[in-house]
């Protein structure tokens, strides 16, 4: 099944009265279950690509699809729901609410989804436990390590229980072994969820651990690599 599929997309951005062509002309789609990267230098359209498939931007022309549904002419609350339901995020500075606990920090998106609080209580502690964090449940971000706080992302990603997770350079703030210990646990919520995680990135580690490599370079698909 497809989840994410890009047919012909351009981002043109406005910057100092220029025109930046960020993506151009971008057809890619992604199936479910996949571990993909997207690879490229700095400024080359990775990040962008990302936001556009997360309903984080709007697209210039061309359209994008999340399962069936175009978002080509969605209003701006219907992208957000349509995120909100659908998609996971993990950011490289982790953008988790330093005033909530762990455990608040994870079941946030399951609230704003109305979820009823039964089942909040039960789906956060799975995702914990899951994430090896269940003893650090009532901590607050700032008593982490930066591994730590990246779980405690990857945790909120996942109790929405979203086809899709998007992941901008997860590994950007860790060191190589945390970032490795990382990869190893979202590789592993993949093979056990099904859950389809594509990567921004430029970090030779996730390139290696990822079963498809998508090079974009200047806002266009450089190569696309499926590996064994």
């Amino acid at each position: 099944m497809t989840v994410v599929k890009a047919v012909n997309v351009v981002k043109d951005y406005g910057l100092n009265g220029q025109t930046v062509h960020a993506l151009r002309g971008v057809n890619l789609d992604f199936q479910g279950g996949e571990f993909s990267a997207i690879a490229g230098p700095s400024g080359s359209g990775k990040s962008t690509f990302l936001h556009l498939a997360g309903c984080l931007d709007t697209i210039t022309s061309g359209e994008i699809f999340i399962g069936d549904s175009s978002t080509a002419n969605m209003t701006r609350d219907q992208l957000a729901l349509l995120r909100r339901h659908n998609i996971g995020f993990i950011f490289q500075a982790y953008n988790l609410i330093p005033v909530l606990s762990v455990e608040e920090n994870v079941s946030f998106p399951l609230t704003l989804m109305g979820v009823d609080k039964k089942e909040i209580k039960e789906r956060t502690a799975k995702v914990l436990n899951d994430v090896g964090l269940d003893d650090m449940a009532k901590r607050r971000p700032k008593e982490m390590s930066g591994g730590q706080q990246q779980r405690v992302a990857i945790a909120r990603a996942l109790v929405k229980k979203p086809a899709l997770i998007l992941a901008d350079e997860p590994t950007a703030n860790l060191d190589s072994k945390i970032g490795r210990e990382i990869l190893e646990l979202m590789l592993a919520l993949n093979k056990s969820e099904g859950t389809t995680f594509i990567f921004s990135t430029h970090d030779q580690m996730v390139m290696d651990y990822a079963r498809r490599l998508v090079r974009i370079r200047d806002g266009q698909i450089e190569s696309d690599e499926l590996k064994g």
